[in-house]
C-alpha cells in the first residue's frame, strides 16, 4: 500500500524564517500574541481551490490512483496547507498538498483536514517550490518556471533563491537556461524522455530539436549527449572553413556598377537582394572625393 509522503524539514535557514515542517504543521508552534491559533481543522473540499502560483502542473493519473486507494482505506493522514483566499471570504487556496486534495476528490470525500496559514504570494510560491523540490515532484521545466516567476514577478535574485530553496546558485542558473530551449525539447523534458542533464547539453546547440530526437532514439546517456553536441559543433566549424562566399552577381548588376563607377570616378559595389532591397557601397580614398560625392547627392544627383 502506497502511503502519503512525509515532508522532510528544511535544515537550511531561509527567508521564510521557519522550517518547512513547522509551516506544514509537523512541529508545534506558539500562536502570536492576540492571534487566533492556527490548528488543524476540516474544510469542505468544495471550499478549497488550487493556487494559480502552484509550480506543479502535471499530476500523473497512476500516482493519484495509488493515493486514492490509500485515502479510501486510511483517510487523509496529513493535513494540506492552505491560506485564506485573497478575494473570496470563507474560501481557501492550496499552498501545499494539491495532490492529496485531488485524490480526496476522486475518493469522494466531502471534507479534508487543513492547516490554515496567513501567507502572501511570495511565501506561497516559495513553500510550494521547496515542498515539491524536496519530494522531487516537479519536472525540470516546472522547477525552472517557478524560479523564473520568483525572479520576474517578485524581484528575487538568484542568490536569494539559493538561500530560500536550498539549492546552489549554479543549479538555479542552469535550470533557468532550460527555458531557452524550443518548446518541442521542453515537452520531452516534461514527459521525462530527457533529463535536465541532457537538456543542459542542448542549450548551446544550434540544432537542439534534431539532437533531442537522436538522444531519445539512441537512449543516450548524458555523457554521450555531451560528446555528441561537442562533435556536432566541431563539425559545423570545420564545414564553414571561413566566411561564406557571396553569390555571383548577374550581368545587369555588374553593368549598373560600371556605369555609376564611371560617373563618380570611384569604386561602386551594389548588393541586390531582390524583394528585400539591397545596398550601394561607394569607396573613396580622400576627403575631397567624399565631399564631391556629398555635393552631388545634395544637388539632387543632377551631376552624377
Amino acid at each position: 500500500m502506497i502511503k502519503e509522503h512525509a515532508v522532510a524539514e528544511d535544515k537550511k535557514p531561509t527567508r521564510l524564517g521557519r522550517g518547512l515542517s513547522a509551516l506544514l504543521g509537523e512541529e508545534p508552534q506558539e500562536a502570536p500574541a492576540g492571534a487566533e491559533p492556527s490548528s488543524n481543522q476540516k474544510v469542505p473540499i468544495a471550499f478549497i481551490e488550487p493556487n494559480p502560483l502552484q509550480p506543479r502542473r502535471t499530476f500523473r493519473s497512476e500516482d493519484l490512483d495509488d493515493l486514492v486507494r490509500s485515502i479510501r482505506e486510511n483517510g487523509v493522514l496529513q493535513p494540506i496547507l492552505v491560506r485564506p483566499h485573497p478575494r473570496e471570504q470563507g474560501r481557501f487556496q492550496i499552498v501545499a498538498g494539491e495532490r492529496r486534495w485531488r485524490a480526496a476528490q476522486k475518493a469522494q470525500l466531502h471534507d479534508i483536514p487543513v492547516l490554515v496559514r496567513e501567507l502572501n504570494d511570495v511565501e506561497t510560491l516559495e513553500i510550494a517550490l521547496v515542498e515539491n523540490i524536496q519530494r522531487a515532484d516537479l519536472d525540470p521545466i516546472e522547477e525552472a518556471k517557478g524560479y523564473e516567476t520568483l525572479i520576474e514577478n517578485f524581484g528575487h535574485t538568484q542568490e536569494q533563491l539559493s538561500r530560500v530553496i536550498g539549492k546552489s546558485r549554479s543549479h538555479i542558473a542552469n535550470m533557468l537556461r532550460l527555458l531557452s530551449l524550443p518548446e518541442p525539447v521542453q515537452a520531452h523534458l516534461k514527459a521525462g524522455d530527457l533529463t535536465a542533464g541532457h537538456a543542459r547539453a542542448l542549450v548551446t546547440s544550434d540544432q537542439p530539436e534534431q539532437l533531442a530526437a537522436q538522444i531519445i532514439a539512441g537512449n543516450l546517456s548524458v555523457r554521450d549527449t555531451e560528446t555528441l553536441t561537442k562533435t556536432r559543433k566541431q563539425g559545423a566549424s570545420s564545414d564553414k572553413g571561413g566566411p561564406p562566399k557571396a553569390a555571383p552577381k548577374d550581368a545587369d548588376t555588374r553593368a549598373l556598377e560600371d556605369n555609376v563607377s564611371r560617373s563618380l570616378g570611384l569604386r561602386v559595389s551594389i548588393d541586390d537582394r531582390g524583394e528585400k532591397g539591397g545596398t550601394v557601397k561607394i569607396s573613396y580614398r580622400t576627403l575631397e572625393q567624399l565631399d564631391d560625392v556629398c555635393r552631388r547627392l545634395a544637388s539632387g544627383g543632377e551631376s552624377l
